[in-house]
């Protein structure tokens, strides 16, 4: 059933977002303000050649009107929460795993604008683990598809480059990069027996794309810690 009040919120943020007074949006749809003031209100609905008209001049779906809210919203409401349910999931892991080895947590992210990722290192002075998931390209649409995709975890030390970890993408069936970036993961659980002082960009990401022309395009993703480790 829709939820009517739900509706007339969504019909005020679309009349509000183009800058028109309930009398304009009235006057629209050759009725009176008081009939919009008790769509937005949740009191009243319009009828349904109004409702698929105002789908049509504002480009919006009729499942979107329907449900109140758009595409978008839901679609980053469900990656906030998985973001929340990952990193909870993460904390909890190594919780498990590393309990009674007073390890201490950092948290990495992504310092490129263009990406995303959420991460974490655990450490103590013993051992260090990394733990990456969750990487998304942001930097606009990428509807190139690559057969050959491999995206590597490396440790810089000066000029010197340290591979710790790879994921590759090697199929028939090709691939966007957003595609391939939804399945990669890290779980390094011993990869240091000290905890070295990481800065940012000691650690990054770089990922090799090659496309239909045999020509492979590199993004290099530098890794950004909440604050440095303490020895």
């Amino acid at each position: 059933m829709m939820n009517q009040e739900k509706f007339g919120k969504f019909i005020k943020e679309i009349r509000k977002k183009h800058n028109l007074t309930q009398k304009e949006f009235a006057d629209k749809y050759n009725v009176t303000y008081q009939a919009v003031s008790k769509w937005e209100n949740g009191k009243n609905m319009p009828d349904s050649t109004l409702i698929k008209q105002i789908s049509e001049d504002f480009n919006i779906s009729l499942e979107e009107l329907y449900n109140g809210e758009f595409k978008n919203n839901k679609k980053k409401k469900i990656i906030l929460i998985t973001i929340i349910i990952i990193t909870i999931i993460i904390i909890t892991i190594f919780l498990v795993l590393f309990k009674n080895d007073d390890f201490q947590f950092k948290t990495l992210s992504a310092s490129c604008p263009n990406f995303t990722i959420s991460g974490n290192i655990a450490y103590n002075d013993k051992k260090s683990a990394i733990y990456i998931t969750n990487i998304e390209y942001c930097g606009g649409d990428e509807h190139e598809k690559y057969q050959d995709i491999e995206c590597i975890l490396y440790e810089k030390n000066g000029q010197t480059e340290n591979k710790i970890s790879s994921y590759k993408y090697k199929n028939k069936e090709k691939i966007t990069l957003e595609q391939f970036l939804k399945k990669v993961t890290f779980t390094i659980d011993d990869y240091e027996k000290t905890c070295k002082v990481y800065k940012d960009g000691t650690l990054f990401l770089k990922v090799n794309a090659r496309d239909n022309h045999h020509k492979t395009i590199t993004y290099e993703i530098p890794l950004k810690l909440d604050e440095k480790c303490k020895k």
